[in-house]
């Protein structure tokens, strides 16, 4: 929502009193890029609507996917199985086994022999090259091995190219 209309939102869908609301749009008004409205007409209507459980969880998948660095890296290795699957449901996956990474695999053959998530070599390299290939949130470059290590959960490793395209593989 734009400003002006969250400043409107804030006052029809809130049962928050007067006081409470003139403030927050006041921090607002002297903050705008933090979205300080945005974010707590969202908080609001998620609890009152779901809970305060489900808007924590959402508050924990929306830092994972759009946060970088080590706090990205460690909520991503702390996060419950269920919690991943629900973030990650309906991104493309691929079931591989642990036999698979137990030697290690090159991060060029996971990327397209293994899961297929890159049409080529040539295209796994040059993603690579640009460093726009993270493995959990980690930043990989071409010489990089893959292994046991990196599996979150037991259970699968998170390849991401940009900061919109994920892929899951599923460890069995």
């Amino acid at each position: 929502a734009t400003d002006e209309d969250a400043e409107n939102y804030i006052k029809i869908f809130t049962l928050k009193p007067k006081v409470e609301i003139d403030a927050l749009i006041n921090k607002h008004q002297e903050s705008p890029h933090l979205r300080i409205l945005q974010k707590e007409l969202a908080k609001d209507i998620t609890i009152r609507v779901h809970s305060i459980e489900d808007y924590e969880a959402a508050q924990n998948a929306s830092e994972i996917l759009f946060k970088t660095g080590q706090e990205a890296i460690d909520g991503l290795k702390n996060l419950p199985a269920d919690l991943f699957e629900a973030i990650f449901e309906g991104v493309p996956q691929a079931i591989v086994s642990k036999n698979v990474l137990e030697n290690g695999i090159s991060i060029v053959d996971l990327l397209v022999v293994t899961t297929n998530f890159l049409s080529s070599n040539g295209e796994a390299r040059r993603a690579l090259k640009e460093n726009s290939i993270s493995v959990n949130k980690n930043k990989v470059n071409e010489g990089d091995t893959i292994n046991l290590s990196h599996v979150i959960n037991g259970n699968y490793i998170l390849l991401q190219r940009g900061k919109k395209n994920y892929f899951v593989v599923k460890i069995v």
